[in-house]
């Protein structure tokens, strides 16, 4: 960003090229983009995610019921006596127990639900979540869920349009970079074969 410092120091240069200039107001204008537009833009998405997110807990609240459910079985209660070690392996990965319990409507459902912790025992009872037809649902996001989501969203936002303007400065330097070093070289070339000749006007 020196280029937007030189900016005043360059205004009546003798030596300042149209390229040095070009560059610096790019670089004026990408250091404006960061430091407003970026900015802005992070929080315009994190507003507005937050508004659909907030929408959304309203909606799984009003939709999403808990309720208690009951442990009936252990999901190893199949009669064998010998457990080899792929069973061993399953049953350490399994994470669903047969359970029942009350949809919102009253009638009971019997169903395989998320074993809340490990090693239950039948009778025990855990919280579980359930929609309007009494079937296992995840648990509602909260408010403060969604603006934790919210706030990620413009945070990144911003970075993303950060680098965006970071990416397009630095392709826009690299072209006026090419484009000088080739008035350079026909310059040269124009120059250069009588550099030092008596005579030739050096």
């Amino acid at each position: 960003m020196r280029a937007v410092f030189g900016l005043w120091r360059w205004r009546h240069n003798p030596l300042c090229r149209a390229t040095d200039l070009a560059e610096a107001w790019v670089a004026l204008v990408a250091l404006l983009l960061i430091c407003i537009a970026a900015p802005a833009t992070g929080w315009v998405t994190g507003a507005l995610t937050n508004a659909s997110l907030q929408q959304s807990v309203r909606i799984q609240q009003e939709q999403r019921h808990p309720t208690t459910a009951q442990v009936l079985r252990r999901d190893d209660d199949d009669g064998e006596a010998v457990r080899g070690f792929e069973a061993v392996i399953d049953h350490r990965m399994r994470t669903s127990l047969p359970a029942q319990w009350t949809a919102p409507d009253g009638t009971r459902v019997t169903g395989s639900v998320p074993a809340a912790r490990q090693a239950m025992e039948p009778g025990d009872t855990f919280r579980i979540w359930t929609d309007d037809r009494g079937r296992p649902v995840n648990r509602p996001m909260t408010e403060e869920t969604a603006r934790e989501h919210a706030v990620l969203a413009g945070i990144g936002t911003t970075l993303m349009a950060a680098g965006l303007v970071e990416g397009v400065r630095r392709l826009v330097v690299w072209r006026l970079v090419r484009r000088r070093y080739a008035r350079l070289d026909q310059a040269w070339a124009q120059v250069g074969p009588d550099w030092g000749r008596t005579g030739a006007g050096s």
